[in-house]
């Protein structure tokens, strides 16, 4: 008698991440799919479900309409689209959604984002528990029992309007001719990219010049992984840009719903700096339409302290919060934040249903950039004046005993919070520094952040603290 499938050793606490053909496939997904119209009470209503270019992808979603539907719900097909295109339906339709990807995993893998309606975010306290453990017991029981009144399949593209709405949201025809490199990793920035920037959508010409970098959609991943916060996947677009003379550089992950910046000297901005500048344009531009009282905004521990103080500066609140997607989504919706910026290249926007969109960050860094008088790499720097470690990764097997090691060596020298791992904060005589220690959900790893008002002093605590760790 063959075993059924654990959902619990692959579902984890935002979304579905697991290897096609042993931990995802068909009868899997459709089982997930049912899990999910009951879980959002679906029957009767409709869904929509969207995919990435994995090969895997277009059956997985025909396998997850088939459980949706059994379980009478109308399923609302997307057909290829990024991620936030697919929250873009969410929200414009107002109906749940699934995505299919595995973002910038490699090909083997596959996996399911998904929403409430109006792109909510589901994590495993708000409903995807809920949503495995219905998917689980189909599974045990071998089958799924439809209901009378099954649900209807449908088709429906939303690239143009996804792109128009975007252009609403922020208005690039005015800003100076730029030239703009854009590594799409063979993912679904090759089809965003030409519809949002470009006239692909039937939108009229924008004053960008777009060089495109492996547009083609491949879910093999030929050329590198579609993983921009590895620098090795930043290798040809620095290469890109410099040889081309361009004046940025753009790189999306395998369902472009991040996106990072290289400048016109082939260097990375980091996402930081793009947070900063997004919420002070966010800011500036919801002051301007007349919105008064309190504006908020919406950050992660391990963002630089530029972007606190950026928000403070312009007069709104900042909001620190525990790193992850769904959470965020949740405290944007909670504190009515106007945006929010993850250092890992996320960014929420209000205007956006709070979910995630990092084409709507570029369009903003452009607008910004095309009003700028000089290169990025400037206007960058004044949004990186403090130096930072970057995320440092280390194996683990003992986490209290660290952890007890690295207060024991800080007593009395920081001040500690316990919001997400431990974060230290403390000065030096010609610097502050801080630092974030967090375990991760799913390794035996710590994640350690160090950033500094001075590179010597950002050194010297990084190295501390990782001798600390892998004592």
């Amino acid at each position: 008698m063959t075993s059924t499938p654990d959902l619990a050793s692959f579902i984890k606490a935002y979304d579905v991440r697991g290897l096609v053909g042993t931990q995802l496939t068909d009868e899997v997904v459709e089982a997930l799919g049912a899990g999910f119209a009951d879980e959002l009470g679906a029957a009767g209503a409709e869904l929509a479900v969207g995919h990435d270019m994995r090969d895997s992808s277009p059956g997985f979603a025909a396998a997850f309409a088939r459980g949706a539907q059994a379980r009478g719900a109308s399923v609302i097909m997307l057909g290829l689209c990024s991620t936030d295109q697919t929250y873009f339906a969410s929200g414009h339709l107002n109906v749940p959604a699934a995505m299919f990807t595995a973002s910038h995993n490699p090909a083997t893998y596959n996996g399911i984002k998904f929403c409430r309606a109006g792109a909510q975010g589901i994590s495993l306290d708000t409903g995807l528990g809920g949503i495995r453990n219905r998917a689980q017991a189909y599974l045990d029981a071998g089958a799924i029992e439809a209901v009378d009144a099954v649900g209807t399949i449908s088709h429906r593209d939303v690239l143009a309007p996804y792109a128009a709405y975007l252009r609403e949201l922020v208005d690039l025809s005015a800003v100076r001719p730029l030239r703009v490199v854009v590594d799409a990793g063979n993912g679904m920035g090759g089809l965003t990219v030409p519809a949002v920037l470009g006239t692909a959508a039937g939108l009229t010409a924008l004053p960008l010049e777009i060089i495109p970098l492996y547009f083609e959609l491949d879910g093999t991943f030929p050329n590198h992984e579609a993983n921009p916060l590895e620098p090795a996947n930043l290798v040809d677009l620095q290469k890109a840009v410099v040889e081309h003379g361009a004046d940025l550089g753009l790189a999306f992950d395998g369902d472009a719903d991040r996106c990072f910046v290289i400048d016109e000297l082939g260097q990375p901005v980091t996402p930081s700096a793009v947070a900063a500048i997004v919420a002070l344009r966010e800011i500036t531009r919801v002051r301007a339409q007349g919105e008064t009282g309190e504006i908020r905004v919406v950050h992660n521990l391990i963002t630089s302290r530029i972007v606190p103080e950026t928000i403070s500066a312009a007069g709104a609140i900042p909001v620190r919060t525990k790193v992850g997607h769904s959470l965020i989504k949740d405290v944007m919706h909670e504190t009515g934040a106007v945006f929010g910026g993850e250092h890992s290249a996320h960014y929420y926007f209000r205007d956006f249903w709070g979910a995630d969109n990092g084409m709507l960050a570029a369009m903003h860094l452009i607008a910004q950039f095309g009003e700028y008088d000089g290169p990025l790499s400037a206007l960058a720097a004044e949004f990186t004046p403090y130096t930072a470690s970057g995320e440092i990764n280390s194996t683990v097997a003992d986490v209290p005993a660290a952890y007890a090691r690295i207060l024991e060596a800080f007593h009395g020298r920081a001040s500690i919070d316990e919001l997400d791992g431990l974060t230290f904060s403390g000065a030096t005589d010609d610097s502050w520094w801080w630092f974030s220690v967090r375990p991760s959900n799913t390794e035996p790893l710590l994640r350690l952040n160090a950033e500094a008002e001075t590179a010597a002093t950002m050194a010297a605590i990084r190295d501390e603290v990782l001798a600390l760790i892998r004592a």
